[in-house]
């Protein structure tokens, strides 16, 4: 009994404390903990979307480059950023552990930004004021560009440390095995989320009225300070974390089994699973220690893991020649994953719009409010307060109805959730054709398709759909990826698996880019000046909005098949074989009331799996 209670006392997830001591419940953890990594977040949104939102303004008004291309650098910043998370996951998971990582990458990101502030403000960074118009412009030197550049992808190498890592280590923060921290968990990503929502919320109103109005220098200067007082307070709080040892370079532990089963790809698998190289800590406390149950998916892979006594026996056995079933089960939940990654991409390519086209079309257009004038990049607040309003929706209507009617703990499945948002990026993308279409037969009315900067009569307003749209899309598909990719991928990899996540944004950036490059090669010959010119009244941006719900609608059913294809970790038996609904119901209600030993042993297989 003694035991028990001392057993509870501590974070039963494998975490330590500050002095590398198991993590007591009562000193470490908890809200006040993961509080602190939420400011961080918020800080690290304020930092990109104050970026990202109105920097295509800044190319097209400021450094005079043309639409397609301050479209491509700023989804290519964004692309690059999401990259790097990759990079910033391996770097936790395998040497720094994340506190650190979070604390160095705050540091570089904070600094970037401060370069960008300092590039934004001196007269000598920016090219002459054009002439007539508009109509004579000189773009900016390379020397320009190159200091913008480098303060850019300084601060992306930055943000890639920071994000890849903030989500997982506020989930460390919560015991996954104790029922009253498990039910706090299940709220932290949407509250994680709302916090991003905050620093969007801060970024395209505030952030953009003092970027337009008083000078970037100071618009960018804000964000830079609060990144480091983030930073500050992350390291002040530091005696209240939950800690996790650094497992190993996760990229070896697959290249580890991909090259041990190409070794033994001659051999024949033995006739039951049990004999395969089983390991040693069934029932170990630590969840990094523990066996993962063999499946049936991928059993070629399955050869990394076949026992061969001669190789034992020798001293020549290595984790390259021969693996075990934990690590192979490792790699093929990464391996599941790939498949609804893949199809995660198209969803940010179109959301990737609101920063870039959606702003260029907001600044042709109406935006008085009496005397005030709405900066364009503000029109992101419908998306902002889109997200914020349906993730409230989620947490406290929709999740618990779903509850009852289901009678499943989580309500709606993550890839529920990223099917809904899939969905209505579909519905918005038809909502920016329709809404193109009339803003380009308004410029066409009233004879003002030849002037790039005249102001259509027509308000902004029409804009909002799209954008509230988009937003409620990514409040469904942003939580469901990151709760996904974290909950289904194995406990040693989630930093990468967080990266893995990120860099489906990441894809859909570049996919955007690459498709803005590819549509003017095609459109633009001769006097045809192709879909989307520097001057958007005479391009034809509504095809590009239809080409891109088309893309959708193929992305949506090649998801459907994916989904349908793909079996949650709980939905594995102890010999890989699916549990039949009805028996997984009653499993779920016995865990829930009974305490016996068996069933502890079961809780401690099915650890860090989906509610």
């Amino acid at each position: 009994m003694e035991e028990e209670q001392n057993l509870s006392k501590f974070a039963s997830d494998g975490e330590l404390d500050k002095k590398g001591n198991p993590a007591d419940k009562s000193k470490t953890g908890g809200w006040s903990a993961a509080s602190i990594i939420l400011g961080a977040e918020l800080s690290e949104r304020m930092c990109v979307i104050g970026i990202s939102s109105n920097l295509v303004t800044y190319l097209v008004g400021k450094l005079h480059l043309s639409n397609a291309d301050a479209a491509n650098v700023v989804t290519n910043f964004m692309g690059t950023l999401y990259l790097l998370c990759l990079f910033g996951g391996f770097i936790a998971d395998s040497l720094l552990g994340r506190f650190k990582t979070i604390a160095i990458f705050g540091t570089i990101q904070a600094l970037g930004v401060g370069l960008l502030a300092f590039s934004t403000s001196l007269p000598s960074l920016q090219p002459p004021a054009c002439k007539d118009s508009h109509q004579f412009c000189i773009q900016a030197s390379g020397r320009m560009m190159a200091f913008l550049y480098a303060s850019l992808y300084i601060t992306a190498f930055g943000v890639g440390g920071v994000k890849s890592n903030v989500s997982g280590f506020g989930s460390d923060q919560f015991d996954n095995e104790d029922p009253k921290e498990q039910r706090k968990m299940i709220y932290f990503f949407n509250r994680f989320y709302f916090c991003i929502s905050i620093g969007s919320l801060c970024a395209v109103t505030v952030l953009v009225y003092i970027q337009d109005n008083i000078g970037r220098g100071w618009g960018y200067g804000i964000p830079a300070g609060s990144m480091i007082l983030a930073v500050a307070l992350l390291l002040g709080g530091s005696y209240i974390y939950r800690y996790r040892k650094p497992g190993g370079s996760p990229l070896t532990q697959i290249a580890q089994v991909l090259v041990a089963a190409w070794r033994n790809r001659r051999m024949s698998l033995p006739p039951d699973p049990s004999l395969l190289n089983q390991d040693g800590y069934a029932n170990t406390m630590d969840p990094t220690k523990r066996r993962n149950l063999h499946t049936n998916q991928f059993l070629c892979l399955d050869k990394a893991a076949i026992l061969d006594p001669d190789m034992v026996e020798s001293s020549k056995s290595g984790p390259w020649k021969m693996a075990t079933v934990t690590r192979v089960e490792e790699v093929k939940m990464v391996l599941r994953l790939l498949p609804i990654w893949s199809t995660c991409i198209m969803f940010w390519t179109v959301y990737s719009q609101m920063t870039t086209f959606s702003v260029e079309q907001a600044d042709t257009m109406d935006r008085r409010i009496g005397s005030f004038k709405i900066p364009a990049a503000s029109l992101q607040i419908f998306l902002v307060g889109s997200i914020m309003l349906f993730t409230i929706l989620s947490e406290k209507v929709i999740v618990p109805y779903l509850r009852r009617l289901t009678g499943k703990a989580y309500g709606i499945s993550s890839l529920q959730r990223i099917s809904v948002g899939l969905v209505l990026s579909i519905v918005a993308m038809l909502a920016a054709a329709l809404v193109e279409k009339k803003r380009l037969d308004t410029a066409k009315q009233y004879g003002l398709t030849q002037k790039r900067n005249a102001t259509l009569p027509i308000s902004v307003y029409w804009l909002v759909p799209q954008f509230f749209l988009v937003g409620a899309g990514e409040a469904f598909a942003y939580v469901g990826q990151l709760e996904f990719f974290i909950k289904e991928s194995p406990v040693t990899m989630k930093s990468m698996s967080t990266g893995l996540f990120l860099s489906t944004l990441s894809l859909g950036f570049y996919w955007s880019s690459l498709l803005v490059t590819m549509v003017n090669k095609v459109t633009k010959h001769g006097k045809n000046r192709g879909w989307l010119p520097s001057n958007l009244n005479i391009g034809r941006l509504d095809y590009f909005y239809w080409l891109l719900a088309v893309l959708s609608v193929i992305n949506l059913a090649i998801f459907f098949l994916f989904a349908r294809w793909y079996k949650y970790k709980e939905e594995w038996g102890s010999n890989g074989e699916d549990r039949n609904s009805s028996n997984m119901k009653e499993l779920n209600t016995s865990l829930e009331k009974t305490k016996t030993e068996e069933l502890e042993v079961y809780v401690d297989v099915l650890s860090h799996t989906k509610l």
